[in-house]
């Protein structure tokens, strides 16, 4: 198994069946975790020193934090029907608790947090989406926590990839503080497969290669990306979708495409 894999597990006490910390990955931002939860399970937890996204990948919860409750908040019951989701944000500091009212699958996004924002609900229709690249580039975007919106450290945003198409595609990376033209940022793919026995691929690779992995990606695997370009294609048949958290020391999304493949979208 490739370094840069995480493959999911048995749920824990806790329904957690996936993680990334900054520890584990070797870098210094961007935490990820997943829980899946059955009907009337409930966990509580603390941001720390962490801003938090919660996102509601499907199914429905009661979170609460300090004086906030949001009761039986979420609509999408699967990933794959791809209305937006409802996420919470939690800054650094606070407790929260959270129930599920039907069985749900939920993911933890954390990075470094300052204080400079407070808790607040995401809705569905605060949710920008968009679609990129054409023919067997073109993938739909979901921005769940664009730069746009308020927070400290943390980009986070959903990706359906159709199937026989590639995304982050032509390969793009953002691994040096050179803004205005690039920003350095960790970042994770938390992929999904539709059918879920399906299998995607992706590379992370730098310009010299001492980085350079290909990954047969399954069904509920997360990819870290520390540095350098990260496609992704899925095979015909299957549809990808994946949830990108990306955080560093400046939060812009700048990115540079790999000059051997920018002739791609300057035809």
């Amino acid at each position: 198994m490739t370094s840069l894999q995480v493959r999911p597990q048995q749920p824990d006490e806790h329904g957690k069946v996936l993680e990334v910390t900054p520890a584990s990955a070797g870098w210094d931002h961007v935490g990820f975790r997943v829980h899946k939860l059955a009907k009337g399970q409930h966990i509580e937890g603390h941001t720390g020193d962490r801003e938090h996204c919660l996102v509601l990948l499907s199914g429905k919860a009661t979170i609460s934090s300090g004086e906030h409750r949001w009761e039986d908040i979420g609509e999408r019951m699967d990933i794959f029907e791809k209305v937006p989701p409802y996420a919470v944000y939690l800054p650094n500091g606070v407790g929260f608790e959270i129930e599920a009212t039907t069985d749900m699958e939920l993911a933890v996004c954390s990075a470094p947090g300052h204080g400079n924002h407070g808790s607040r609900l995401i809705t569905p229709d605060k949710i920008k989406r968009s679609t990129r690249g054409t023919g067997t580039n073109t993938r739909h975007i979901q921005d769940v926590l664009p730069e746009s919106e308020p927070a400290d450290s943390l980009l986070v945003v959903e990706v359906y990839t159709p199937a026989g198409h590639w995304s982050s595609y032509p390969p793009h990376k953002h691994d040096v503080d050179n803004l205005p033209h690039e920003s350095s940022l960790e970042e994770t793919y938390y992929h999904r497969l539709n059918p879920s026995q399906g299998f995607a691929f992706q590379r992370v690779y730098t310009d010299d290669r001492s980085l350079d992995e290909t990954m047969s990606v399954e069904n509920g695997n997360c990819v870290m990306v520390p540095r350098g370009y990260h496609p992704a294609g899925v095979p015909h048949g299957y549809e990808l979708y994946y949830l990108n958290v990306m955080a560093g020391p400046k939060r812009e999304w700048k990115f540079q495409n790999d000059p051997e493949h920018e002739w791609i979208v300057k035809q």
